[in-house]
């Protein structure tokens, strides 16, 4: 990949085009580090993408979360190339979920679940996230100190939390793992379905309609306690849940549910092997645990981008997004602005405060983000104390993917009380 110093600012936007941009951190944060200093607004053109602006600052992505109705998810929540967008004008959305609405839709569609990720409800799951803490640090106990962490380990605790909760039975776990991968590694070698990532992307949703199609016919004829009995017989302004948003409900539930968590999970535990100091401070000293949790969050930020369309002129830092234009929030980059966190370059396990945006702000602020800092602290909580020792064992691998994407493999060797 060409060094980061070598490009003009054009390049620079041209690097959120492609997945193999996520695959290096070093390159995609030299590259922010230059479009905040120098372009923190700045507009992509490409013969293959519509264009949008790029926002890379923190204030400025706040800015677009806390306007929702000057700023729309609608059209275009995340970045395609032009056929995929024509597609989507075309014939609409496959399926609809929430990061594909705006209130007033967003908002009846999200009480619809809001309760299920209330505190007093996920405090129920201590237990059994207790339990697969156990089972995982059991796993890299079986395979005799050294593992894959984050195919080993971190795929699969999320993974076991919110199939659980959807009640989907655990012989269909490795299947929704494998359809996750296809739809947000579409240009990842080794996870895409096919060659063109739209057609991959279009056969996956189709298996995931398939599926939970049979899911909706189960829990409608024998309605159960779990999520997707909620799902299936939703009631969203007096009328039955629509097919595609009861769709979209079911996919962003078990995808976006588990893969964004183990991202942090796996990337995590990649950012503290290479700060020692920052491990060892955490081993030490345990009730720092939230605060490092948070910043893995910040850290990894697993959701690289949402887009958002303007309905009105508005003003970003002295540029004019016209009505009708997109912009790209580039939470990565936002999390590493020098304006809001002090050496954003440091991994500090006590660093406080920590306004992230990785979750997102406002009216679309991630419905499952308790449920993601309590899986984080389940795992380190339960594994750092017993780790007498852990370094690489190879050499990390990223997702390639301009959406969602973290480590996919890091070999560990360690020692385990």
């Amino acid at each position: 990949m060409t060094s980061f110093h070598d490009l003009t600012l054009h390049e620079c936007g041209q690097a959120f085009l492609t997945g193999e941009t996520f695959t290096d951190e070093a390159f995609f944060h030299g590259v922010t580090t230059r479009l905040r200093d120098e372009a923190p607004v700045h507009w992509v053109e490409h013969p293959d993408v519509n264009p949008f602006f790029v926002l890379t600052k923190h204030a400025d992505v706040l800015d677009v979360e806390l306007h929702p109705a000057e700023f729309l998810n609608a059209p275009r929540c995340i970045l395609g190339n032009k056929e995929a967008d024509a597609m989507r004008d075309l014939q609409g959305h496959i399926v609809k979920s929430l990061v594909q609405m705006d209130d007033p839709e967003h908002r009846a569609h999200r009480n619809l679940t809001a309760d299920w990720f209330l505190p007093k409800n996920l405090a129920l799951l201590d237990t059994r996230l207790a339990e697969l803490a156990e089972r995982s640090i059991q796993t890299m106990i079986d395979k005799g100190g050294e593992c894959d962490f984050a195919a080993d380990i971190a795929m699969q605790y999320p993974l076991y939390v919110i199939l659980a909760i959807l009640g989907l039975p655990e012989s269909d776990y490795p299947r929704m793992l494998r359809l996750t991968q296809e739809l947000f590694g579409a240009e990842d070698e080794e996870f895409k379905r096919d060659d063109d990532a739209l057609a991959g992307i279009l056969q996956t949703v189709a298996d995931f309609v398939a599926y939970f199609d049979g899911i909706t016919a189960e829990r409608k004829a024998n309605p159960t306690g779990d999520l997707a009995s909620v799902i299936a017989n939703g009631i969203v302004d007096g009328q039955p849940i629509g097919h595609k948003e009861q769709l979209g409900y079911y996919i962003i539930a078990a995808t976006a549910g588990h893969d964004t968590t183990s991202n942090a999970m796996a990337g995590g535990m990649k950012a503290l092997l290479e700060h020692p100091d920052q491990l060892a401070r955490l081993q030490a000293d345990p009730s720092l645990l939230p605060l490092a949790v948070d910043e893995i969050i910040r850290w990894t930020s697993p959701v690289k981008h949402f887009m958002r369309t303007a309905t009105v002129d508005y003003d970003i830092r002295g540029t004019t997004v016209k009505a009708g234009q997109d912009v790209l929030l580039s939470y990565w980059a936002a999390n590493r602005d020098e304006e809001v966190f002090a050496d954003p370059f440091t991994f500090d396990v006590g660093r406080t405060p920590n306004k992230h945006l990785a979750f997102g702000f406002g009216v679309h602020y991630c419905l499952g983000a308790m449920l993601a800092r309590m899986e984080l602290k389940a795992l380190f909580g339960a594994l750092l104390p017993r780790l007498r020792s852990v370094e690489l064992a190879g050499t990390p691998q990223l997702t390639r993917s301009t959406f969602v994407s973290g480590v996919k493999h890091l070999p560990i060797r360690y020692e385990i009380a």
